[in-house]
């Protein structure tokens, strides 16, 4: 999509408003859920990052009786709803992981899907500039390549389309 005001760059036109991003104001969010035992991730651009499309992201992702560790965004506030508990990790109070039990581990945080963000970003910074249309494709490659952990002979194959076979040459 041609933008047509050379007077209003693309960089400038993203950091315009502070605080959470919309398709309209040309910084989509991206979405996401991170499994604390599997360590899958599924990940998802879209046009808010308000509470409905949150819910319904969690929902897709998780199934109830699922715990969603969460911080204090209140745009997490309604995930009740879709039949999930919810631990809550308080920014505001300089709390960044917590000990509920007291043995020692602390089970609350959300350190996996910040660094997983960290992880998107620098991926995303060596192309210089994603255009809104296309982020949705750069996210699932990046989503693809986390979730692929290791790469194996077979994955190799099947990459570059080599059948498997069990003949070895000599």
């Amino acid at each position: 999509m041609p933008h047509r005001d050379p007077d209003d760059p693309p960089r400038r036109r993203g950091n315009r408003a502070p605080g959470h991003g919309t398709w309209e104001g040309d910084r989509p969010p991206v979405c996401g859920v991170v499994g604390r035992e599997g360590g899958a991730v599924r990940l998802s651009v879209e046009g808010h990052a308000d509470g409905a499309t949150l819910n319904r992201v969690v929902r897709e992702a998780v199934e109830p009786p699922a715990v969603v560790d969460t911080d204090d965004w209140r745009g997490y506030d309604r995930l009740a709803e879709t039949g999930c508990d919810r631990a809550v990790v308080c920014h505001a109070a300089g709390e960044w992981a917590r000990d509920d039990d007291g043995d020692g581990v602390r089970e609350v945080h959300v350190n996996t899907m910040e660094g997983l963000w960290t992880g998107l970003r620098n991926f995303l910074r060596m192309f210089r500039g994603v255009n809104k249309e296309y982020l949705h494709q750069y996210v699932a490659v990046f989503e693809w390549g986390y979730n692929t952990k290791r790469v194996t002979p077979q994955f190799i194959r099947a990459m570059l389309g080599v059948p498997i076979t069990t003949f070895s040459p000599p």
